[in-house]
């Protein structure tokens, strides 16, 4: 018995001999505890399942465990096979022995290259997360499925996360009609390849008035092939009482129910009044009151639409005609040109020029109408604009509320202002933040407050006083003694022979740190620098 015991001491020697081999003289034979995932492999006797004897952590120790990883690379699939992975040592991105709950495979979810992994995401599936598709449901492979934690698994079909919504009635893969970026409709559906080619107005139904909702075998269900449409009737109901018959395109067409065959095919072209774009879908009736007639004048536009401004653009009692401004496919699309606005009052420049027409010129209530505001708007900016400075700015700044003694037309967020007109001129550091980084806070709503009037300049109206109240006089601190506005670091004005110890000798090759050690002061730390006694023995020992 003791000879075994002898011998078992003597190949354990062996054992740390050969293992210390290849490293410093200095290394652990264990740096740490392995990972939560890993720690079925602690101890001595488990070492050689990931480490070959005085050497590093191989990738073939790592594949030869993880079976179902080396299987996507041996095909080149996955992101382990990608360019940015291929021929990286797996330690490079998976190291242990950090501790029992380090997370051994970590990455940032929200910058992940997912292309990388063969499956780019778009369309709706770039809003995910990545948990909606790596759920364990979805894996079909058993021995993958039961790992505790995997990204593996998962494969391209949209079947994998999406359930059949047509219960395998269409012969066609979802791909064929939909795309990634929504369910409904379905983007890529060709109707014309269908028994039932979609002319007219139907073109433009929905289709679930024609494709039923229902439920099939407990699930919701909707209905498209075998949707009968022999006739008119199938869908419509007969208004007339089948008093005419079933044959509805005697006297009707699928543009539309109330045009009638005989005045649809009518060439309105060859009148005095040619039908262009709205008017084209203007019913008949609408202008051809009682009869059809060809006495009827339609030589200015107010023939028949009123004057929507109210003669707002009238001169000498007499508006202009609307096709100045306008044109026949639509009230709203006009033709008045950003060189006919600069001629007037106000020239369009900067951010005006993308500004819509509508956010200036406001429909208001005038009696019972609305019209749209085109004189005597916008001489100031506070006519269009909130003035959020209100009285926080003082007029010598700020002269009749002006926006542009600061701001332009270009940009709001670019500020145009001479600080050394104030008593606080702009230098190092200072001259690099913005605004709003010291003339709007947050108070304790988070409500957004101005701060312009009134401001201190000390250093400590804005920063923390980091030394604890070290270097304070009369309760308060002046930064400016030791430091610049350049940076916080190093106190590039600071001078240690002005101190009660000035540094000589081997003193001035020791770290500040050495000397000034971190303390607490109502459980804040600082550093302490105002040290009481400068005897040797309180630092050498």
């Amino acid at each position: 018995m003791k000879y075994m015991i002898s011998g078992a001491k003597l190949l354990y020697g062996l054992f740390i001999l050969a293992f210390l081999a290849g490293h410093a003289l200095f290394a652990q034979i264990s740096p740490g505890e392995l990972s939560r995932v890993h720690s079925n492999l602690e101890g001595m006797s488990n070492c050689t399942h990931c480490h070959v004897l005085g050497k590093k952590v191989s990738n073939q120790k790592c594949l030869e465990c993880h079976t179902e990883l080396k299987a996507r690379i041996d095909i080149s699939k996955g992101y382990h096979a990608s360019a940015e992975v291929r021929g990286k040592e797996c330690v490079v991105c998976h190291s242990d022995h950090h501790g029992l709950n380090f997370q051994i495979v970590r990455f940032k979810k929200e910058t992940f290259n997912h292309n990388l992994t063969g499956f780019t995401l778009t369309g709706a599936h770039a809003k995910k997360q990545c948990i909606d598709c790596h759920k364990p449901e979805f894996i079909r492979d058993p021995k993958i499925k039961k790992k505790k934690f995997t990204y593996l698994g998962l494969n391209t079909a949209c079947l994998t996360c999406h359930a059949d919504y047509h219960q395998q009635t269409l012969a066609v893969t979802c791909n064929d009609c939909h795309d990634v970026n929504t369910f409904k409709p379905a983007a890529k559906f060709d109707h014309t390849k269908a028994k039932f080619q979609l002319s007219g107005k139907h073109q433009q139904v929905a289709c679930n008035l024609c494709h039923k909702t229902g439920i099939k075998n407990g699930l919701k269900f909707q209905e498209f092939k075998g949707v009968v449409s022999n006739n008119c009737s199938s869908c419509h109901k007969d208004p007339h009482n089948s008093k005419f018959g079933q044959n509805c395109s005697q006297c009707h067409s699928e543009i539309s129910f109330n045009v009638i065959k005989g005045a649809q095919n009518f060439d309105h072209s060859k009148t005095d009044f040619k039908l262009e774009g709205k008017h084209q879908k203007v019913a008949c009736a609408t202008c051809h009151k009682t009869k059809f007639t060809n006495a009827m004048a339609f030589d200015r536009c107010t023939s028949c639409h009123k004057d929507y401004h109210k003669s707002e653009f009238a001169r000498q009692g007499i508006s202009p005609d609307c096709a100045q401004c306008h044109t026949v496919n639509g009230f709203n699309e006009f033709n008045f040109t950003i060189e006919q606005h600069n001629a007037g009052a106000f020239q369009l420049k900067g951010a005006h020029l993308a500004t819509p027409c509508f956010a200036c010129h406001k429909k208001e209530t005038i009696t019972l109408d609305t019209a749209w505001h085109f004189r005597d708007i916008g001489k100031r900016c506070n006519d269009c604009h909130k003035n959020i400075h209100q009285t926080f700015i003082s007029d010598k700044y700020y002269p009749d509320a002006n926006c542009q003694s600061c701001h332009n037309e270009t940009k709001w967020s670019q500020v145009s202002f001479d600080h050394q007109k104030t008593n606080f001129t702009l230098d190092g550091a200072h001259a690099a933040k913005t605004c709003r980084d010291c003339h709007f806070k947050k108070d304790a709503k988070g409500s957004s407050i101005q701060r312009f009037m009134g401001m201190e300049t000390n250093c400590e109206s804005c920063h923390k006083d980091v030394h604890a109240g070290q270097f304070a006089v009369k309760n308060a601190t002046d930064c400016s003694t030791c430091h610049a506005t350049g940076a916080f670091k190093p106190a590039a004005k600071f001078d240690h022979s002005r101190t009660l110890f000035p540094l000589d000798g081997k003193h001035k090759d020791v770290a500040c740190i050495k000397c000034h050690k971190p303390g607490k002061d109502k459980d804040k730390p600082y550093i302490l620098y105002k040290i009481k006694e400068f005897k040797c023995e309180n630092c050498h020992h």
